[in-house]
């Protein structure tokens, strides 16, 4: 089963201000209007905002540990590279952001964003200031698709509060341990069937999806927004991408540091190979449990994860159990952004907060409160 992952890190100068310059170093990597760029071994690739850099593997990886490996070149490169210039910072949200400190990319593929903003409105948090870790499973033929795709929209709640990192919205918290999700179930409310509230219905051909996309696609036209009628307007938790044989993870907050990503890499693949019959599928009670992943993170939902976290310890292939500690802490102990209000609490201290998880970036270490 091979992963690939996709990175977003907010391009920042030395003291964490935000700078919306991903088109200057796309056109000094690759030259000018360029909308990504070779990197070593990833590659760079600009997002919908410009204080957001994309970071993706070279190639999809059969081990945790050499996705690891290239993810963390890539972002140690671009600091050797541009370290007297710009600071990458992970998390789900960069935590001081204001929407006037950003701007929308304005080259290549800029026909789509004036749509999306005219149907939906781009000058929000849940557009503007947004960074997921998004996971690609392969799959091999309709029936790994639609298996891998319920599966891992039955673990949404759970890879939700694990993986909570964005607990503060324009330098203070907001109450919510998620915050960009709680942006992001309703940045399309226009058309609420794009997003469906983070979980989508449960699945049962690939014929079902293309008639949600074809609905998607209908709702979209009648707003004259033909030119996003494309697969990748689909906004749930979990979606299909068949131009690339994959069901995409799109739930999780980017985290801290590349090994930490990797530990939800292993914690995912191994529970797709575990027996999740006994997990809930009623969509009502998912959207429940998400929204209280979506507050609370892992405390209100840490019975079930840790029964998660023993299956994978079970089911977890050599590779992958020497991240699997970590995901352990986290469930015990509190998702990154549960560590960060931790440390919130304590010294009201955000750039100090900041300033650790973006070393946290640059040395591959995960984050500890205190």
């Amino acid at each position: 089963m091979l992963i690939g992952t996709e990175h977003e890190y907010s391009i920042n100068s030395p003291h964490l201000s935000p700078r919306p310059e991903s088109d200057r170093i796309l056109a000094e990597l690759a030259g000018s209007g360029s909308s990504q760029a070779p990197f070593g071994s990833v590659q760079l690739s600009k997002e919908l905002q410009k204080t957001v850099i994309e970071v993706v593997p070279d190639h999809p990886a059969p081990t945790i540990r050499e996705l690891e490996v290239m993810v963390f070149r890539g972002t140690d490169a671009f600091s050797r590279k541009f370290g007297d210039r710009y600071r990458l910072l992970g998390l789900g949200m960069h935590p001081a952001l204001r929407l006037s400190e950003t701007a929308v990319w304005d080259q290549e593929e800029q026909e789509y964003y004036e749509v999306y903003d005219r149907i939906f409105g781009l000058s929000q948090h849940g557009w503007l200031n947004i960074q997921s870790l998004q996971v690609n499973i392969s799959y091999a033929d309709e029936r790994s698709m639609v298996t891998t795709f319920n599966r891992l929209r039955s673990l949404l709640p759970y890879l939700a509060a694990v993986s909570a990192a964005s607990p503060f919205v324009e330098g203070g918290p907001t109450g919510s341990m998620d915050s960009r999700l709680l942006f992001y179930r309703e940045n399309q409310r226009q058309i609420p069937g794009i997003c469906n509230g983070i979980i989508p219905e449960l699945l049962h051909s690939r014929e079902e999806y293309c008639s949600w996309l074809r609905e998607m696609y209908h709702e979209l036209r009648k707003q004259g927004g033909s030119v996003l009628c494309e697969e990748w307007v689909a906004s749930y938790g979990v979606i299909v991408r068949f131009s690339r044989s994959c069901v995409e993870l799109k739930v999780m907050d980017e985290q801290e540091c590349v090994r930490s990503d990797a530990a939800l890499c292993a914690f995912i693949r191994a529970l797709l190979r575990a027996d999740l019959s006994g997990l809930e599928s009623d969509r009502r009670a998912l959207l429940e449990l998400t929204g209280q992943a979506i507050t609370g993170g892992t405390a209100a939902l840490r019975p079930e994860l840790l029964r998660l976290f023993r299956m994978a310890e079970r089911h977890a292939a050599p590779d992958e159990r020497p991240y699997l500690p970590l995901i352990r802490e986290r469930i015990v102990g509190g998702s990154l952004a549960e560590l960060l209000m931790n440390d919130w609490r304590d010294t009201r201290d955000l750039p100090a907060i900041m300033a650790d998880a973006a070393a946290c970036l640059r040395t591959n270490t995960p984050y500890r409160s205190g």
